[in-house]
């Protein structure tokens, strides 16, 4: 009976710290790091479709996305990755197939591809010049061509940018701190 007892016991300090495991797993995913898959080729040649990013919550507790971030944000049901190009109160302005901030010309080449156009093709775009309203941010994607982004959407409010992306950990061959 002492040894069924003892077992028993046992057993249920086990499930006990496999439960702790779990919630501390959670809390960290939901807080602290998260796991994304990328959908679609907006971001390339930055993040490819079917790269695996971790994004950081973290720097967003504490301060507001900063010029040239790659943000994770909720659009809908889905979460979507975009570069900073405007914070609130910027002026954006797309000339020629270049984007101005406040009137001067961005410096994209870091992650742009060679004679990328910026400049918005089908659908709908808004109004350019455009002014960030207060608590929103101007986000692009590096693949100007595909990226359905602000120059569609208008600025994405900052309640909806939950992270940064901050490393790609697939394919492994590519694993590094995203720029």
């Amino acid at each position: 009976m002492l040894k069924t007892l003892n077992g028993i016991k046992t057993g249920l300090e086990f499930i006990k710290e496999l439960v702790l495991i779990v919630l501390v797993a959670l809390l960290f995913t939901v807080f602290i790091v998260s796991h994304n898959k990328i959908p679609t080729s907006s971001m390339v040649s930055t993040i490819n479709e079917g790269d695996h990013v971790l994004t950081t919550m973290i720097p967003y507790y504490y301060r507001d996305p900063e010029y040239g971030e790659i943000v994770v944000f909720k659009h809908g049901d889905e979460s979507w990755v975009k570069r900073v190009i405007g914070k609130p109160g910027d002026e954006i302005d797309i000339i020629n197939g270049i984007v101005y901030r406040n009137g001067e010309m961005l410096d994209e080449s870091a992650y742009l591809a060679e004679n990328t156009t910026s400049e918005p093709f089908g659908m709908d775009p808004i109004d350019f010049p455009y002014i960030v309203p207060e608590n929103h941010y101007f986000l692009m994607g590096d693949n100007r061509l595909v990226s359905q982004d602000c120059r569609y959407l208008g600025a994405i409010d900052r309640a909806d940018i939950y992270g940064k992306a901050w490393i790609k950990i697939y394919p492994f061959n590519e694993i590094g701190k995203l720029k």
